[in-house]
C-alpha cells in the first residue's frame, strides 16, 4: 500500500510573474523562500510558504497556454485556504479591489466559503474554520 504523509507542494504556472507574485505575495500573504530565473527556460520559478510551510511553486513560462474554462476544466479544480473570519477575509480583499463571489454554506459541513480568481483566472476558495 502507498504511504502518503501530506501535500508537499502545488505548482502554478502564470502568464504575468509580476502580477502574479504581487497577488500571491502581496495579496494573500505568503512568504517567498526562493526565487529563481531560468535562463535556460525563460522561466521564473518563486517557491512560496504559508505559516513557513513550503506550500506553492510559481512558475513562468514564455506564451503559456491559458485554462480551457473556468471552473470545470480538466485538472486543478481549484486551491483551497482555511480563515478564521470569512467576513473580515472578503472585507480585506475587497479593499484590494478584488471581487469575490457570494459567500454560500457547504451542505455538508455547513461551513461558510467564497470563491475569486487569481489574475490567470485561478479560482481559489477561502474555506471559514
Amino acid at each position: 500500500m502507498l504511504t502518503l504523509n501530506k501535500v508537499h507542494h502545488i505548482a502554478i504556472l502564470c502568464s504575468d510573474y509580476q502580477k502574479s507574485k504581487t497577488f500571491y505575495t502581496e495579496i494573500l500573504g505568503l512568504t517567498i523562500i526562493r526565487e529563481i530565473y531560468r535562463e535556460e527556460r525563460q522561466s521564473y520559478k518563486l517557491d512560496l510558504a504559508l505559516n513557513g510551510i513550503y506550500v506553492i511553486e510559481l512558475f513562468s513560462f514564455p506564451d503559456p497556454p491559458k485554462r480551457p474554462s473556468r471552473p470545470e476544466a480538466v485538472g486543478l479544480r481549484h486551491l483551497a485556504f482555511e480563515v478564521i473570519n470569512l467576513n473580515e477575509t472578503v472585507a480585506f480583499l475587497t479593499s484590494k479591489n478584488i471581487e469575490s463571489e457570494p459567500i454560500r454554506i457547504d451542505e455538508t459541513t455547513e461551513k461558510r466559503f467564497t470563491f475569486i480568481t487569481d489574475p490567470d483566472l485561478l479560482p481559489i476558495e477561502f474555506y471559514e474554520r
